[in-house]
């Protein structure tokens, strides 16, 4: 409790800053807060084809302004967070928004399932937050290059609504086949920096 009063402070004080990455840094409490997807491909025996890098996400600044406005300012909680993937060889920016980023990035909707991926997320522990054991999985309907992924609050498809949080470029990028699927892990991490 004490590090949030802390944070609460710094926050008002403006005493925090914002990496390259978009992630947030707090130098008095040595604080950063990250995020990182971990995609994998599947074949469709499920074994696993490979293990892509990690990819270091850009929280997007209407993704700080929303966790800034529901920590310290009463904001209403999203209470389901949804992944998606994108096909555009783009590069997130700080100021891609929901409304925008589905378009700019050319978001994938060539899988199976019916809508954006669930982000199903285990309690905190350690300063991490993750789906670990509950990775978002996409099923390829259709061959498609993919430069990476993203965190929103809405679930539809190509939907420009609501929050993005985060968005990460994928190096390199990916061929998937048809019936092949993309396992994202996603981790979000406050820690000492």
């Amino acid at each position: 409790m004490k590090v949030f009063k802390e944070l609460a402070k710094a926050v008002r004080r403006f005493a925090f800053e914002f990496t390259d990455e978009g992630h947030v840094y707090f130098p008095e409490s040595k604080l950063l807060r990250m995020g990182v997807f971990t995609p994998k491909l599947i074949a469709p025996d499920g074994t696993i084809v490979e293990e892509l890098p990690l990819a270091h996400n850009r929280t997007v600044m209407e993704g700080r302004n929303h966790q800034l406005d529901v920590v310290f300012h009463g904001g209403t909680p999203v209470t389901t967070w949804y992944l998606g993937v994108f096909e555009g060889n783009y590069t997130p920016l700080d100021t891609d928004t929901a409304a925008t980023f589905p378009g700019s990035s050319t978001e994938c909707t060539a899988y199976d399932e019916a809508t954006r991926v669930a982000f199903v997320e285990g309690a905190a522990s350690g300063g991490i937050i993750s789906n670990a054991g509950n990775e978002a999985v996409f099923t390829f309907n259709a061959n498609k290059t993919i430069y990476g992924g993203f965190l929103i609050s809405s679930s539809a498809k190509g939907a420009t609504t609501g929050v993005l949080m985060s968005a990460a470029r994928f190096s390199p990028s990916r061929v998937v086949e048809p019936l092949f699927s993309l396992q994202i892990g996603y981790n979000i991490s406050l820690v000492d920096a």
